[in-house]
């Protein structure tokens, strides 16, 4: 792609909400209760970015046995009081995108958590309101998620915006592969040392949002 993007796309845990430290912190807890000892770093080795619906069968593989019942219930309960209690918002998120949008290019939220856990977590850190009504996207809403394309393509076509004019901000190396697949631009924002896992020649990598703007060759209009 070359010259200004027509839409933004944005990841939502660990690009616009610091949300990755904590859920992996929570879900390792319960794993560990549920008889699979699990610490923060590998929780997020293993299963950071992925469906629920993933660690959920990556974890009964590795534990040999179903997870208690209520398991999934449990753990988002937990994440949520936790993200009551801890959640802040990605430095330079809401600059980033007031400047997109000041420059007249579409903004949008992409990601496999459901749509609920979006709204929490944009809620919890002020920045709902710098998306419009129909720009939260979820991967529940279509047949695959990431590493697929089918979300992000979702996403476009609902925006009206062309894939060949879409730029995807990632900062796991699934999404990156659903960006690529689905033909558009990727940057991949490497924050806390992500970068060796992001850095394979496929993404434009950033390591604060505060690039985002000129690296896109986009700033707001006076």
């Amino acid at each position: 792609m070359t010259g200004r993007p027509a839409l933004v796309i944005f990841d939502c845990d660990g690009v616009l909400v610091d949300s990755e430290p904590i859920s992996n912190h929570v879900l390792a807890g319960c794993l560990t209760r549920a008889g699979l000892p699990t610490s923060g770093a590998q929780a997020t080795r293993e299963y950071r970015g992925r469906l629920m619906s993933d660690v959920v069968a990556r974890a009964e593989a590795r534990l040999g046995a179903p997870l208690p019942p209520g398991f999934v219930a449990a753990y988002e309960r937990a994440r949520a009081s936790a993200f009551e209690r801890e959640l802040q918002p990605v430095a330079g998120a809401a600059e980033a995108v007031r400047a997109l949008t000041g420059a007249g290019v579409g903004v949008c939220v992409a990601s496999q958590g459901t749509l609920e856990k979006t709204e929490l977590t944009l809620g919890l850190t002020g920045l709902r309101g710098l998306f419009q009504a129909g720009a939260l996207f979820s991967a529940a809403a279509v047949a695959r998620g990431k590493p697929y394309p089918d979300l992000f393509l979702h996403a476009a076509r609902a925006m009206g915006a062309d894939p060949r004019r879409t730029v995807v901000v990632e900062d796991t190396t699934i999404g990156v592969s659903a960006a690529v697949a689905a033909g558009m631009r990727v940057v991949g924002y490497a924050a806390e040392g992500d970068e060796a896992a992001l850095d394979d020649g496929r993404a434009q990598m950033i390591h604060a949002l505060a690039e985002l703007p000129r690296v896109l060759g986009v700033t707001p209009a006076p």
